[in-house]
């Protein structure tokens, strides 16, 4: 079928559609509702069979809906309607949630049931359960309702014809008068509701050393105790620690509310002059990376079972600094002193990585000078990747990864993706950003000169399957996060233990001084900058422009001509 996703952006879930409704063979365009007339033209130009709309922030006009079946994906359970229906969820501490697709009516979120999916929930931010949970159960329940639908048939349940023992309900707009976190009073796991709620966005409107300022990226502290609750009682690299009236929580990330462009950003990057009188609390075990007692805010920590070290590293939204480079350069060169014979690349549950942080970018004095340290410091992190030659190292892609992450991820040996994440290997969508972390000297040894030339000119989302079909990745194993984990652990340790491991290092090591002898590493790296040069300091501003809008979330003005293939010229509905 010809099916239309009618989004307010491309993000992951709409990307996660798009894959596999392509994979099953439907003819899928994508169009951005910017305004009404603009989704109409889209409708008359694709003709589609089905619009499906999995992430909207305004209702689909009657023109539309009237005239075509639209299927809306609600994350909530059958009956929950309302714009916050994920932040009630989790604020309230719900034992079990939903995805529902319903089909557009003149009622927001009361059409008729096409298909509905549930999962039990567990304590963690809204843009994590998103991520897994919700993406996870709204991909089921869109391909079963667009199965319906292809099929024919099937008629759709009525609101009110659901069992009303289980039906959610009505409910508004979660306010930040709702959101409130009290200091003096509210324990640390109330604490933690409001922020996991309330993560990604809008966040928790509060104040910091008496700055009005919205909270994000809450994490527990098991063991750290002391002050008044509410103050900030110690640091630790970008996150702060706040004693609560039973302990003490971790906040990450924080936006200033004035002015109204300020960023969000690593809690210690914008209150960086309050600091000065507030003890560092470094991990009693940082010297070996190690995860300490307890529950602590820690993004780099290393185990090792046996012959296999891993390395996580839990960066927010993927996105890796100057210094978080830096670190996991540090903590990657420790990892192989040890007496192991694999790593393992873990990254963070919902990320990988995806590349240099836009965000500390834009933030900096000069964004030209901090985009070409960020991109040395993880050249420096892919070089040292690349050239280790006592393991066999792995990246496992527990999550999404982009940019230059997914080259990160090949400077490994071995790549392994979970079933279900997204890869977008391309820089092309950040201002036709060269990119580097020597992709030209990754990728076409993966996947041939044209294969590189494909993937780095598509600037579309890649499933798992789909990289281990270009050749970009090596095994797609189970989605499941839990298991996929245990899987890795398994086949790592497999891997130290085969016989044939001391040959296989050996042809590692002969196959990178070939590769050296016949162009240097440094080469790759230089020709790689040049072009990143011309991006950075050049004529050109398109990578500052586009940073911008990244950053500064600027509504869409039009929808890319790889998205929305009906505005391609030459465009014509297949007979």
């Amino acid at each position: 079928m010809r099916i239309l996703l009618l989004c307010h952006a491309f993000n992951s879930l709409g990307q996660r559609l798009y894959s596999e409704l392509g994979a099953l063979g439907h003819l899928v365009s994508v169009e951005f509702d910017i305004a009404d007339s603009v989704a109409e033209e889209a409708v008359d130009l694709f003709r589609p069979e089905l619009i499906v709309a999995p992430y909207l922030r305004r209702a689909i006009p009657a023109s539309i809906w009237g005239q075509h079946c639209c299927l809306i994906v609600h994350p909530g359970i059958v009956g929950d309607r309302g714009p916050s229906a994920l932040d009630w969820a989790i604020q309230e501490g719900a034992k079990a949630w939903g995805v529902t697709v319903l089909q557009a009516t003149g009622e927001l979120d009361g059409g008729p049931i096409w298909a509905s999916e549930s999962f039990p929930m567990r304590v963690a931010r809204k843009s994590s359960i998103y991520r897994h949970e919700v993406t996870e159960a709204a991909t089921r329940a869109v391909l079963k309702a667009v199965d319906r639908y292809a099929t024919g048939g099937f008629v759709p349940t009525p609101l009110d014809g659901a069992d009303a023992s289980v039906r959610g309900r009505a409910r508004p707009l979660l306010k930040q008068a709702e959101r409130a976190i009290d200091w003096q009073r509210d324990v640390s796991a109330l604490i933690l509701a409001r922020l996991n709620a309330a993560d990604g966005f809008p966040g928790v409107a509060d104040q910091l050393f008496g700055e009005p300022c919205h909270l994000f990226d809450g994490w527990p502290e098991d063991t750290l105790r002391g002050g008044t609750p509410g103050d900030v009682i110690a640091w630790r690299e970008t996150a702060i620690l706040r004693a609560t009236v039973d302990g003490a929580v971790w906040i990450g990330h924080v936006r200033r509310q004035q002015p109204a462009t300020s960023l969000k950003l690593p809690a210690t990057q914008v209150f960086a002059a309050h600091l000065a009188t507030i003890p560092e609390a470094p991990l009693v075990s940082e010297a070996n990376n190690r995860a300490p007692a307890g529950r602590s805010w820690q993004d780099i920590r290393y185990e090792q079972a046996g012959a296999v070290g891993f390395l996580h590293f839990e960066f927010y939204n993927g996105a890796m600094s100057t210094r978080q480079c830096q670190r996991l350069r540090t903590a990657w060169q420790w990892a192989t002193e040890r007496p192991v014979s694999v790593i393992v690349l873990m990254g963070g549950r919902d990320h990988w990585s995806n590349g240099i942080h836009l965000h500390s970018i834009e933030a900096a004095e000069s964004p030209a000078d901090e985009s070409w340290a960020n991109i040395n410091a993880i050249d420096d992190l892919a070089e040292a990747i690349i050239r280790s030659d006592r393991q066999l190292t792995i990246a496992a892609l527990q999550g999404n990864c982009g940019a230059g992450g997914c080259f990160l991820a090949r400077a490994a040996d071995l790549v392994w993706a979970r079933a279900g994440i997204l890869l977008n290997p391309h820089y092309r969508n950040m201002g036709n950003l060269y990119g580097s972390e020597f992709w030209t000297y990754l990728l076409p040894a993966r996947v041939g000169v044209e294969g590189a030339r494909a993937i780095m000119h598509n600037r579309l989302p890649m499933s798992a399957v789909d990289g281990v079909a270009a050749g970009m990745v090596d095994a797609c194993l189970t989605g499941d996060p839990d298991a996929f984990r245990i899987d890795v652990a398994r086949r790592a340790a497999e891997l130290a233990a085969a016989p044939d491991l001391a040959g296989r290092l050996q042809s590692k090591c002969a196959r990178r001084q070939g590769d050296e002898a016949v162009k240097p590493l440094a080469t790759y790296r230089a020709e790689e900058l040049a072009e990143l040069q011309r991006n950075f300091y050049g004529f050109d501003p398109s990578y500052h422009v586009a940073r911008y809008h990244f950053v500064h979330k600027t509504p869409n003005s039009w929808t890319p001509r790889h998205l929305a293939i009906h505005r391609d010229l030459g465009w014509s509905v297949p007979q």
